[in-house]
Formats: structure tokens, sequence, C-alpha cells
């Protein structure tokens, strides 16, 4: 594409961002302005410019989806911007260390370890203690903060306890498990994720040749959701540049909602600091929300601390300027008990789809996870179909693995030319064929979780070769095999005709038409345990990233009692009160 055109395709201050093509660039991007766009059009427009080689060109963020939809976009650009490598921190540090190993450590590199929980089961065994379930997932959690945040075992429990961390287990029982949990790994020659990022740091300034090697073949860097970074990822980026300032970030102060896992907002706050002179650019046009909607997330940032969700104005994107035409008010609701909100929010969904409302754009978004089988309860019982989304992801799963495999099998036999597998002749029921052997039925089980789960996988699955056949009617078993690579390369998870139900954590980087965000009341948000003034703040920048995935209805609620004929003791939430002043805490409906 013609660099002119690449410009003339953004608004203002995306053009900004484009044309700031060298140098330290921090962008500022607000929910819904356009982030991806910009930054991908600033890669095109400096390939396209002929300033940089796309070959010299690194994006990296966080999830394998987010990088596959940076590859997608810089590809329809054109002009040499696919080419680029877009890559997560993880992915990228793990290709460099296989490559880099055998020349500077030499041999194979260690096995990389996908889950720690087997290793810690282990050592939880070895140590006597009675660590199991969700105490041991927690500890899990623990440990990825402390090695994230460069926290030795041996100096764990102190700086969990200045941390403010209190994990079921205890921090003295996860600090013994911590170290027994590296003991095991480094004896059996295994790998993990931090550790990943931390030999490939390390090889990086300890190297001159390999760093000579690496600082080649990257000059251009971006990284995307700046805000996340987590120490051990801002090491390995500085051990990338070597000391050089082609760095463009971009990121949402007000997003910042990974603080548990170690994230941190400062690097982005600080980013100026940090290079003086770099180019600050903020986006506020928001092109997602309506002017209700955005009306409604400013006044839930206004009223944090300091003003801007505990950010000085200059360092935060600043207040949405909503973009779209007008919508619906949002809606909040007191309902009597969380029985009756479970069934009111499941008949807002079904009222939605009924008047045209497309189930997929649909989410009821919930501050934790033990919320969820209420709500799967009472949308089974309505007869609304439902998906739950969780932070794994879709091709990780393993029915989902299970399911390429046998799909693969299948498409080489039908290659073969053999008729032994006694497929049908259409792909859609082809696929069905194959997904049965794996646990796909002709209808859902009346079970939840993870039996329903499984099937919406299987589902997901057999709803995608219903797609290609329309889109393709000559599609063969090894035309949807390699569709399915081709999307779990780039984490294109399919989308079921159905609500979403999730986390709000799990909802970050996603929109739908309506949301739905029941028991907004104190004690659920903000959670019982966020006790300090940064544990608020951040439970209000959760509330803001839920809010703000609305692109025309929202729809809040709360209630007072937990089951019916129960005492209502619980207050609705004191951000609900802020978003909506005008709403007495009794009323039933705005």
């Amino acid at each position: 594409m013609d660099p002119d055109e690449l410009l003339a395709a953004l608004d203002p201050e995306q053009r900004q961002v484009a044309l700031a093509s060298r140098g330290p660039v921090c962008v500022l991007a607000g929910a819904g302005t356009g982030k991806t766009r910009a930054i991908t059009h600033r890669i095109a427009y400096a390939v396209a410019s002929g300033m940089v080689n796309p070959a010299h060109v690194l994006a990296l963020t966080f999830t394998v989806r987010a990088a596959g939809e940076l590859r997608g976009r810089l590809r329809a650009l054109g002009g040499g911007a696919g080419a680029v490598r877009a890559a997560t921190f993880h992915s990228a540090a793990l290709r460099q260390l296989s490559y880099f190993w055998p020349k500077v450590i030499g041999g194979r590199p260690p096995k990389l370890v996908e889950s720690k929980l087997p290793l810690l089961r282990e050592a939880a065994r070895d140590l006597g203690l009675a660590v199991a379930g969700a105490a041991l997932a927690e500890a899990v959690t623990e440990i990825e903060w402390a090695k994230v945040c460069q926290t030795h075992p041996d100096s764990y429990v102190f700086a969990a306890a200045a941390a403010g961390r209190a994990p079921a287990a205890g921090v003295e029982e996860v600090g013994r498990l911590y170290q027994a949990y590296e003991a095991l790994r480094r004896d059996r020659q295994l790998i993990d994720f931090e550790a990943v990022l931390e030999l490939t740091a390390a090889i990086l300034l300890t190297e001159p040749i390999v760093a000579r090697e690496v600082h080649s073949a990257f000059r251009y860097f971006t990284v995307d959701e700046f805000q996340d970074v987590n120490p051990l990822q801002k090491l390995l980026l500085d051990a990338w540049l070597g000391g050089r300032e082609e760095l463009c970030v971009v990121g949402d102060p007000q997003q910042t909602i990974y603080s548990f896992t170690g994230a941190t907002s400062e690097y982005l706050r600080g980013f100026a600091a940090e290079f003086p002179g770099a180019t600050v650019v903020r986006l506020v046009r928001d092109y997602r929300s309506t002017p209700q909607v955005v009306a409604a997330a400013n006044r839930l940032t206004a009223g944090g601390v300091g003003g801007v969700g505990g950010l000085a104005a200059a360092e935060s994107s600043g207040a949405l300027v909503a973009q779209r035409a007008a919508g619906p008010d949002p809606v909040v609701t007191r309902y009597p008990d969380e029985e009756a909100e479970a069934a009111g929010v499941a008949a807002e969904a079904a009222a939605l789809i009924k008047g045209s409302v497309p189930a997929h754009e649909i989410a009821i978004l919930l501050r934790i996870n033990a919320q969820v089988e209420r709500f799967e309860r009472a949308l089974a019982d309505g007869g609304v179909p439902y998906v739950v989304r969780g932070a794994e992801r879709f091709y990780d799963r393993p029915e989902v693995r299970q399911a390429l495999v046998l799909i693969r099998g299948a498409a080489r036999a039908e290659g073969a030319g053999t008729d032994a597998t006694g497929l049908p002749d259409r792909l859609p029921a082809a696929v069905r064929h194959v997904l049965a052997s794996a646990g796909l039925t002709a209808v859902p089980p009346a079970a939840r979780g993870a039996v329903r789960e499984r099937w919406e996988s299987l589902a997901a699955i057999a709803g995608l070769a219903e797609d290609l056949a329309t889109s393709r009617p000559g599609a063969t078993l090894a035309d949807f095999a390699a569709e399915l690579a081709e999307r779990e390369d780039t984490g294109h998870a399919p989308v079921a005709a159905a609500v979403t139900l999730a986390t709000m954590h799990a909802a970050k980087g996603l929109e739908w038409d309506a949301v739905l965000i029941p028991g907004l009341v104190e004690g659920i948000m903000p959670i019982v345990h966020a006790r300090t003034a940064e544990a608020i703040e951040e439970e209000r920048r959760l509330l803001y990233v839920a809010v703000t995935r609305a692109r025309v209805r929202l729809a809040l609620s709360w209630a007072p009692a937990r089951t019916p004929g129960a005492e209502a003791a619980r207050q609705r939430s004191r951000f609900l009160a802020e978003v909506f002043p005008s709403v007495p805490a009794g009323r039933g409906n705005s």
C-alpha cells in the first residue's frame, strides 16, 4: 500500500503515531481507540517509506490471539509489512533460546514444562504438605509472581509478606514448595516459561556474540499492552534493545488489571522519564462504544484516587470521546437475591436474542469464577445457549488437541483414497462423524462444568466446518485441517452462536454489542480481599475493562441478599454508586 494511503486511513492522533516512525514512542491508548490500527499502520508506513526493513521488526504482545491479530493486520496492509515478525514474549524468547542453546551451552535445550502443577504436586507430596486443589493452583500463581519479580526461593517469604500476599497454603509453605519445585525442575533439566525469559536474557547479557547477532536481526521494536509488562519481561526487552531507542510501546494505565501476576504500569507511566525526548501520543477517540457507555466509563475513572483512576492526568490516556451514534442508556437493576439476579440476567439475555441481538454478541461478565455455576444453571433453565470462556487458550484444551489429531488422521485417510473410515461425503457431516468419537453429540449434555465445556469446544469445531463448507462448497477434510492449523497458529478461536459467560479478567481484549455485569456488591466488586487503596483502584480498573467491552448495551445489577428469604445485608458496590449516583440504592430499575 502507498504510504499516503496508509496515513489517509487514520484519524489525526493515529496519524501522529504513524508519522513518529523513529525513536522512542509511547502511545497512551484508551479502550476502543484503535491502538492496534495505529501501531500496525505505523509499522506498515515505516516499511512502505523505506525507513525500516520488515525483517528487522519485532512486534511483541502477550497472547497468541493478539499476536495472530497483529500478523493478520500487517499482512492485510501489504507492502512488505506481512514479513514483520509478531510474537508473544515467550514464543520469541523460546525461539532464540532453542537456536542459541546448542551454540552457547551445548547439547539439546531443556524440555519445556507447560504446567507447573504436576511438579508442584510432587513437591508437596515429598514435603508432606497437604496442599491440593485450589490452594495448589494458588501456589502456582505465587511461584510465577515470584519468578517474574526475580524473587529467589530463599527470599520469597520476606517478599510475599512485604507485598501483602496471603496464599491459602500460607507464605511459609509456599516458600518451601517454591524451593522444592525449583530443585525438581533443575534436577530433571526442565525449564518453565519464566525460565525461558530469564535464560534468554542471561545469554544476551553475558554472550557478546549472541547479543550482536540478535541486535543485528531485530532493530525496530513495538510492544502492545505495555501496561501488562512485568519485571522479567522488561529485563528481556532491555536485553533485546541493547541500549538502543527504536521502541514504540502502546498501552492504557486504566487497563492495568494483572498486578497480582507481577504486571506493572510503572514502565508505561515512566516511559518518558526513561527515554527523554520520547514522542507521547494520546488516543482518546472511542470508536467502539456509544456515548452512553463511554460516559459511564469516564465517570468510573473520574472517581479514582487523584481524579483519573489513581494516575496523574498527564500520565493517563485521558477521558474517552465517543465517536459512535447515541444508543440506549445503561440499565441498573436491583434484584432481591442472587438467585433472582441470575434468573433476571438470563431472561435479559433471552430478550436481547429475541430482539435480534445475535447470541454471540452478548456477554455476561463476572468478577469471580465462583459465580459461574449459578449463571450456567439460570441460562440452561431459560433455554439460552451459552459458552464459558476461561483464561485457557482454545487450542490448548485437551479435547481440542484430541480433535485436531483425529481430523488430521481422517484427512490423511481421505487423501490416501481409503474408504475404511466410512466418512460421509459432505464436510460438516464428516467432521461431526470424526468428532463423535471424541464425545460430540447432537444435543448438549445436561451436565454443566467440565462436561459442558468439552462439548462446547467440539461443537465449536463442528461449527467451523459448517462455515468453511458455506464459503467453499467443495472443501475437503484436508482443507479443513489446514484451516484449523492456520487458526491454531494465529490463536483465532471459533465463535459459537451462544452467549459468552466469562470473568472480567478473561474478557480483556474482547468486545460485544451487549454486556451484562451482575454481582456489583461490596465484597465482590471490589473483592473482599482488596483492602488497600492500591487494591481498590485495581478493582476499579477491572470494572472499567468490563464496562468498556460493551459497544451498545450495558446492564449492571446487584442483589442485597444471597438467597431467597435471607437477610438483605449486602451493600451495592461503591463503584455502582459513583457511575450512577442518581440511582437510589433501593431502586428496582433505572
